[in-house]
This record gives structure tokens, sequence and C-alpha cells, in this order.
């Protein structure tokens, strides 16, 4: 499933709200222990463009 939301995700990132949308439903469809890497992920690809979103949608690690 991780695979999937990344695809999703890379389709959608042209658009920030669908974007979030996107993002909100992918992480309801993971499972625990793929949410840091998922994070990890998100923050490579698209933490230029959208990071005001991504801290909203997860903790910061320090």
């Amino acid at each position: 499933m991780l695979e999937y939301v990344k695809t999703i995700l890379q389709k959608v990132s042209f658009n920030r709200y669908l974007f979030e949308r996107e993002l909100k439903k992918g992480l309801r469809y993971l499972m625990p222990t793929e949410i840091d890497e998922f994070r990890d992920w998100c923050y490579d690809r698209f933490g230029l463009t959208y990071q005001p979103i991504l801290n909203r949608y997860f903790k910061p690690t320090y």
C-alpha cells in the first residue's frame, strides 16, 4: 500500500488541494510501521513545495 500512496501523491503533486487530500487519505491506509518511511519520503520529495502541509500531518522529529 505504501508504494500505491506514493504513486498517487506524485500524480497529484501539481495541485495543493489534491495533494493535501490524498496525503490525508493515504495516512489512513498505511500501517503504523510504514508511517516513518512515508514521512521521510514525503519530506525528501515534497518538502520544499509542501512543507506547511506536511508539518500539519506529521509530528516533527528531533
